[in-house]
């Protein structure tokens, strides 16, 4: 099924949802997108330079005539952006931001999933996360979410950040020890033949076919996937790789809706959010490689310390979201600035729960992206 076929296909089947609560939610990142490639499309400085592209005729055959990110990532512009909620295009007054004073990846997944900014967690170290994250909490303490909580991860710091050890939410970053299907048994074979350009992180194919499995055959409940490859490509200065990496990835979240919206377990009664760990830098130009908070310079991030006032811009994210509950409001213009703390609080509420409850130090929920009640 080509894009434009599966985009109509979803189109025609996202209903419209009436005022209430979902009962599944499919909680996506992924890592280091920037918003500019998301709402504006290819960057034409360096989808031009040979030295960070190798596709140069193929990025500009593709996506070069491109006004904004429509054509790169199709499925997010045409169907979530149009039937959901979507925060972050600040070329249009929309900011989100995160809220960590580090600007990189565990502390900004922390964020995410705890609900707060932990100033401790300033380094991506795997150190088991002494966070509770609202995964471990949905699973532990509602009897609806027991064994129904699942994480598909292509980072290997995942079973850190999730705590896996003291959380029991389980946490796949290589291959499935109880594979079963025929689908499974062939993607384990795959994961021994196929090595991945880096040593800390899978290919995205990996995660994405892995969770689409769990998905179809054991139907959790609560679904986190995290994508990496956008982040690893921009760190090794590959923008064309980088660029495809994206857009793969928009395939991959509409063969997930697409899977949402077959399957009557999770039609019409799953939110889809999406959204990203921090952002990267836009100028000088090659900042768009990198990510770090002036603070962090004098730490972990000491590597980029001629960046002075560190990698400005690459607190910037995105987020969106589909599904009930979820107003369809598309781009939200703010006054103020989102920020990637109120993730876990939208989803808890969507899912009817109280956000207070889970957590006091967690961010409040993104009222304007919901439903009024």
């Amino acid at each position: 099924m080509n894009n434009k076929v599966l985009i109509a296909f979803l189109l025609c089947h996202v209903s419209a949802v009436a005022l209430g609560q979902a009962d599944n939610v499919i909680l996506v990142t992924i890592d280091g997108l920037r918003w500019q490639e998301v709402f504006r499309g290819l960057d034409p400085v360096l989808a031009q330079d040979e030295q960070y592209s190798e596709r140069q005729e193929m990025l500009a055959e593709k996506w070069g005539d491109a006004p904004d990110g429509s054509a790169l990532m199709p499925f997010l512009h045409e169907v979530v952006f149009t039937q959901g909620s979507v925060i972050g295009n600040r070329d249009a007054g929309s900011c989100a931001h995160v809220t960590n004073p580090w600007y990189f990846s565990y502390p900004g997944y922390n964020e995410i999933l705890t609900g707060f900014a932990d100033r401790a967690i300033d380094s991506n170290n795997p150190v088991p996360n002494p966070n509770v994250t609202f995964l471990e909490w949905l699973q532990n303490t509602d009897v609806r979410f027991d064994g129904k909580v699942a994480a598909f991860a292509s980072w290997n710091v995942f079973p850190a950040i999730l705590n896996t050890a003291r959380s029991g939410v389980p946490v796949n970053i290589g291959k499935l020890a109880d594979a079963d299907s025929d689908e499974e048994l062939l993607l384990n074979r795959l994961h021994d033949e196929i090595l991945s350009p880096w040593p800390t992180v899978r290919l995205d194919a990996f995660t994405h076919h892995y969770a689409l499995s769990a998905k179809r055959y054991d139907h959790p409940r609560v679904l986190y996937i995290a994508y990496g490859e956008t982040d690893d490509f921009a760190h090794d200065g590959e923008y064309d790789q980088y660029v495809l990496a994206a857009h793969r990835t928009d395939r991959n979240l509409a063969a997930l809706w697409e899977q949402v919206q077959s399957d009557p377990f999770y039609r019409d009664h799953t939110v889809m959010f999406i959204t990203v760990d921090h952002g990267r830098g836009e100028t000088p130009a090659e900042t768009w490689q990198h990510h770090a908070s002036k603070e962090s310079l004098s730490g972990y991030m000491e590597a980029l310390a001629q960046y002075e006032n560190g990698i400005e811009g690459s607190n910037a994210v995105w987020m969106a979201a589909i599904g009930p509950g979820v107003a369809g409001n598309g781009l939200i213009a703010n006054s103020g600035c989102a920020g990637s703390n109120q993730v876990a609080a939208t989803l808890l509420q969507l899912l009817g729960k109280d956000p207070q409850a889970f957590s006091a130090k967690a961010g409040m929920p993104l009222s304007e992206m919901l439903v009024a009640s």
